[in-house]
């Protein structure tokens, strides 16, 4: 019963359970709904089943008693549990934990280096965020988070902090992508997600997020540094090449020296340029 709607579902959640059982085969539900943020329901085999999020569950008035045996026990694996329910009764929990990659906590370490808050924001219930978040020594997390409410996050963190940047993989992440400052989106993440975020990885490593950032500073900072140079160039090179050296020291440039200037002026902004294809970031 809970395979014909989860296969129907474009949730990570789900598609963890649909991997765990992938070899087994199952028919169409008659019926489902995709709850946003919340979970999947519809008819398998004649029965009304519901696979979805403890909260929402018991916003429905469903007695989870029976099951909080696995409830308990989720909580210490500090995973999601995700309840199921077949004509109003809860018969099981499916225990969903995130597997960290070993990159995550010093990627968060790297970003915390640069100066900049981290904030996790995701719709999983409290417990397992917050464990989450200590392990990675996340700044901030906010939990429980539906996919409608990641937006208005979003404006409540550019208020406080003036600036910020998204991070996700997602559908539900989209709006929220658009919406920041920078969006950056994880080179494995869904279609929708990359095409709203202005910044697309190559890659899901964690690391590369604060090595693009470092990266992106450094370009910033190598622009400036040609567009002074040749300011400085400009406002020196115009007034001789104009001859107001001549009153004074009888001096006029000479248009072959003067092309000769303008050329290296190009090769030192270029090589200038270049020195950003051996950049290499220490965090």
């Amino acid at each position: 019963m809970v395979l014909p709607l989860e296969k129907r579902s474009e949730h990570p959640l789900a598609k963890a359970v649909t991997r765990y059982w992938t070899a087994i085969e199952v028919s169409e539900p008659q019926q489902f709904e995709n709850l946003k943020g919340k979970g999947v329901t519809g008819i398998v085999d004649g029965k009304n089943v519901t696979i979805a999020s403890l909260n929402h569950v018991q916003t429905l008035n469903i007695d989870v008693a029976p099951i909080q045996n696995g409830l308990d026990a989720a909580a210490k694996l500090a995973a999601t549990p995700v309840v199921v329910v077949v004509d109003n009764s809860a018969v099981a929990v499916i225990a969903i934990a995130d597997d960290l990659k070993p990159e995550a906590a010093s990627a968060v370490a790297s970003l915390k280096h640069q100066g900049i808050h981290t904030v996790m924001l995701t719709g999983d219930n409290r417990h397992v965020a917050d464990v989450i978040g200590k392990q990675l020594g996340i700044d901030e997390v906010v939990s429980e988070v539906l996919p409608d409410e990641k937006s208005a996050h979003i404006e409540s963190l550019r208020a406080k902090f003036g600036h910020v940047a998204m991070v996700g993989d997602g559908i539900n992440d989209a709006p929220a992508l658009a919406l920041a400052d920078v969006g950056i989106a994880m080179g494995s993440g869904s279609d929708v997600a990359i095409e709203s975020a202005p910044m697309t990885l190559l890659n899901s490593n964690p690391a590369t997020v604060a090595y693009a950032i470092a990266l992106s500073k450094a370009t910033v900072k190598n622009i400036k540094q040609n567009l002074f140079g040749a300011f400085i160039y400009n406002s020196l090179g115009i007034p001789i090449a104009a001859g107001i050296l001549y009153p004074i020291f009888g001096f006029l440039l000479s248009p072959v020296f003067a092309g000769a200037a303008m050329a290296l002026s190009s090769i030192t902004v270029v090589s200038n340029a270049n020195r950003l294809r051996n950049f290499k970031y220490k965090g």
